[in-house]
């Protein structure tokens, strides 16, 4: 049953958290004497305490998108689900956890500053430029496998009914009510309880509305191609990423927690009380590739789940606002690694959603966010809601579960170009935004129809490169400490490998082909090139690390 499972995950990661939390705040020497940036300096724009509970509920949105959903249910399709639980429980305890956790501590003991900025102070500020440059080619992939989902969502047909054009209108009146939410919220009096008491009704009325706008307007929203929404979304990302927080961003991002606690209550009650049975296999394997596409497990397992299990995204959001807000140096346990082991039950919700299929129908031939999308459907189906409108819901909360992510995301390079470029006007930040979202557009223009599973190989190695990277970071600043750090080292060296190993399964057809071996088609050239520049900017990186440790003499060369 997958109750059972359900509730095996949820005392797993508990025990982790209660054992293995304990160990690593006692490594990390975490004491409530030490004063946290957020109270020492406690500016009321940036550095604002606030209490773990608050705090933990704001970290876990921002961390939580559509990576913990897609990538445990695209590794259940390839190597069944069984693998894939068990990567979940002990990487989001001994990886990714401890990436999370680490990464929110340096940033707290250096005034709140970024993972690039810990770099710069403790390696380089030539591994601080590679690093910058290395997070900008994460972020871009994010954006190019987001915003490719999204655009399939919208022409997404579910058992033979089009259902797309009316989640993308439920979408877009979403976003309005957003605007309206920041506009009423900076330009008046009105507290946030009677705002979200108006708002929060709106957003259901959009989800019921949007499927039953005028036949023109759901026959024009049906007419755009996936292509056309990929430029459409990327044009959005630009608009997102250079107006004010205040008007979109935040009002967005505080409905969407809304939507994401929702969804997660309801994933919650159906796994453990819906009497579902598993019907997909444990084992989809033969050997160690997955039977029906040939992918190694090793380490396409480990480069698939990304989010669900480890991600270095997260370190950007710990390191980038968590860390300005924490008000006790102890809460970063509650905070930075409990959020982690939530992720981690996020991603056993989702992969739930694929265990309840059995391998035979044609949903699986679909898109994960259907699958996922379908799955509650049918929980919300045992209440007495209507399966459409249900699945409705479902579509529209991935939707701003997505966008959450790529606004972050967009204006965060846009954020890195104008540092490394000294664009510090408002032209530079409109440039740089655009410059941003050049490399999206030209990889799904140019990529095949679902161009996001390319990229969903480059997104998850480069999101668990940049993993390891900060993991690496935090290990030279406790080494130069004089402290152990195997327990960052260890987990460190493990994604590296998985990473590295990954890269060079993406690089090897492209050399095949630029050798003449091969035809160079438009998926291996765009594969092959960004994993080019990936392992490259790596290998520089390590480069730096061993020069840093040479004189240092943390070890001498052979």
């Amino acid at each position: 049953m997958i109750s059972a499972l359900v509730l095996v995950s949820i005392l797993a990661l508990f025990i982790g958290y209660r054992f293995y939390g304990r160990f690593l705040a006692s490594k990390m020497e975490l004491s409530d004497a030490n004063k946290t940036p957020a109270c020492a300096v406690n500016d009321g724009v940036d550095f604002v305490p606030a209490k773990a509970r608050f705090l933990l509920g704001q970290h876990f949105s921002a961390i939580s998108a559509a990576g913990p959903i897609v990538g445990p249910i695209l590794a259940g399709l390839y190597f069944g689900w069984l693998p894939v639980i068990i990567w979940i429980i002990l990487g989001s305890i001994f990886v990714g956890g401890v990436h999370d956790f680490t990464s929110l501590v340096a940033s707290v003991r250096h005034k709140a500053a970024s993972i690039g900025e810990i770099v710069k102070e403790h390696m380089s500020v030539t591994s601080y430029r590679l690093f910058l440059v290395f997070i900008w080619f994460a972020l871009t992939y994010v954006i190019i496998a987001f915003t490719d989902i999204t655009a399939g969502t919208f022409k997404a047909v579910v058992n033979g009914a089009n259902i797309g054009p009316g989640i993308s209108a439920s979408s877009l009146i979403y976003l309005f009510i957003a605007v309206f939410m920041g506009i009423l919220l900076k330009n008046s009096r009105v507290k946030l309880s009677t705002v979200t008491a108006i708002a929060l009704p709106l957003v259901f009325f959009a989800i019921w509305s949007g499927p039953r706008l005028p036949a023109p307007a759901l026959d024009f929203l049906g007419g755009i191609t996936v292509k056309q929404w990929d430029a459409v979304i990327l044009f959005y990302c630009f608009i997102a990423s250079i107006i004010p927080v205040w008007l979109l961003l935040q009002p967005r991002g505080y409905l969407g927690g809304w939507l994401l606690y929702s969804v997660l209550l309801v994933c919650l009650a159906g796994g453990i009380f819906g009497g579902f049975k598993i019907e997909y296999p444990a084992l989809n394997l033969a050997g160690l590739a997955g039977m029906d596409n040939a992918k190694a497990l090793f380490p396409i397992l480990f480069i698939t789940v990304a989010c669900g299990a480890c991600s270095g995204f997260h370190g950007l959001v710990g390191s980038g606002t968590t860390s300005k807000q924490l008000m006790f140096e102890k809460d970063a346990l509650p905070v930075g690694y409990g959020s982690m082991l939530l992720e981690g039950l996020v991603a056993v919700l989702a992969l739930a959603t694929l265990m309840m299929l059995p391998k035979s129908p044609e949903l699986l031939k679909t898109d994960p966010n259907l699958i996922y999308a379908n799955g509650i459907a049918r929980y919300l189906e045992l209440v007495g809601l209507d399966f459409n409108a249900a699945l409705s819901f479902a579509l529209l909360a991935f939707s701003t579960f997505v966008y959450d992510t790529l606004d972050v995301c967009t204006r965060l390079a846009r954020y890195i170009l104008q540092e490394l470029f000294g664009w510090t006007s408002r032209a530079g930040a409109v440039l740089a935004a655009f410059v941003a979202l050049i490399v999206p557009f030209a990889f799904l223009m140019l990529a095949k129809e679902k161009g996001y599973m390319l990229a969903w190989t480059l997104f998850g190695t480069s999101n668990q490169l940049l993993a390891s990277l900060t993991l690496l970071a935090v290990s030279v600043w406790l080494m130069r400490k004089g402290k152990n750090a195997v327990f960052t080292a260890v987990p460190m060296l493990f994604m590296l490998l998985m990473s590295g190993w990954s890269l060079v399964g993406l690089i090897i057809p492209f050399l095949h082909s630029v050798s003449g071996g091969g035809e160079m088609g438009a998926n291996i050239l765009i594969s092959g090139a960004g994993a080019t520049a990936l392992f490259g900017l790596t290998v520089l990186l390590l480069a730096e690390t061993v020069r840093l440790f040479v004189k240092l003499r943390i070890f001498k060369p052979v």
